[in-house]
């Protein structure tokens, strides 16, 4: 993958070496919180985490000596290339955006370690990254890119097609981003409350096949811009689709698959979801409330 050509974003939030204390709460409360997140549409985790810094003991943010919390483009490698990423979603989004009469509002990227307080309650890096309507941030802990090599084996160890596997994962959650400017998270939100748990599960599925679409439509029209592809880079990208894959995931953490438990689709589905919109570059073919 080539960055050199693709714009840089200054919509990044640094908070690469703040330190976080973390405190706990009642086992009853978190069942509560539990059940609101479940009727809400909101993860239970962000719900928690927000009790625990209201409450006496919870979260606290502590500047660890020498670091700061900067906003714009900071010049280490790995935070330029995450700014690369997010500076051609930028450019490709406000250019769909505005070929359909509309005004895309980017959101920005919050490089955190370890854990953060995000618009949605506590993030810590086990989550992995997420994106948060409330406040239209996305939250990155780039250690995550680590696991995709190591403990995920989502591409090949050391190899630069890793890079464009990377890009794919923050591209999917630039796509939630521009599902909730649609108008789309909130009908899913709206329509989960109705819902049983298996059922809520199936819609959120679509929901992040979708994302995974949206993110192929920025690689194709990306690659359309500036040419960055490089060989290997779209294998790579599969092979990470596929690794994070709920039916894969599963069987690795507890050698068995729960389909109703399913949240972000199977392997095959992520990978051909992506092509999808890698093929077509249409935000018109990621209709997957009404497609398989």
């Amino acid at each position: 993958m080539r960055i050199d050509e693709l714009p840089k974003s200054a919509r990044i939030e640094d908070r690469r070496g703040v330190a976080v204390a973390r405190g706990g709460i009642g086992i009853g409360m978190v069942v509560v919180l539990t059940l609101i997140g479940w009727a809400l549409g909101i993860d239970p985790r962000a719900l928690i985490g927000g009790a625990e810094m209201l409450l006496g003991g919870g979260a606290q943010q502590q500047t660890s000596a020498g670091s700061t919390t900067s906003s714009g483009s900071p010049s280490d490698a790995m935070a330029q290339f995450v700014s690369a990423v997010l500076g051609s979603t930028e450019t490709v989004w406000t250019d769909i955006f505005a070929q359909a009469g509309r005004t895309y509002k980017p959101p920005t990227l919050v490089m955190f370690s370890g854990a953060t307080q995000s618009g949605c309650g506590f993030a810590k890096s086990a989550m992995g990254p997420f994106y948060c309507p409330l406040d239209q941030k996305v939250y990155l802990d780039t250690s995550f890119f680590q696991d995709l090599e190591g403990r995920l084996g989502a591409c090949k160890v050391g190899s630069k097609t890793c890079q464009f596997s990377q890009a794919y994962v923050i591209a999917h959650e630039i796509g939630h981003h521009v599902q909730n400017l649609l108008g789309v998270l909130p009908k899913v939100q709206q329509a989960q409350r109705a819902m049983d748990q298996a059922e809520a599960n199936s819609l959120q599925v679509r929901v992040e096949l979708q994302a995974d679409c949206l993110a192929g439509v920025w690689a194709n029209r990306g690659q359309a811009k500036w040419d960055f592809i490089e060989p290997g880079d779209v294998d790579s990208a599969l092979q990470t689709a596929s690794a994070i894959g709920d039916d894969r995931l599963q069987r690795r953490s507890q050698g068995y698959v729960v389909p109703d438990a399913f949240t972000h689709g199977t392997s095959a589905q992520r990978s051909r979801w992506f092509t999808t919109g890698l093929k077509s570059g249409t935000v018109a073919s990621c209709d997957t409330f009404n497609n398989e």
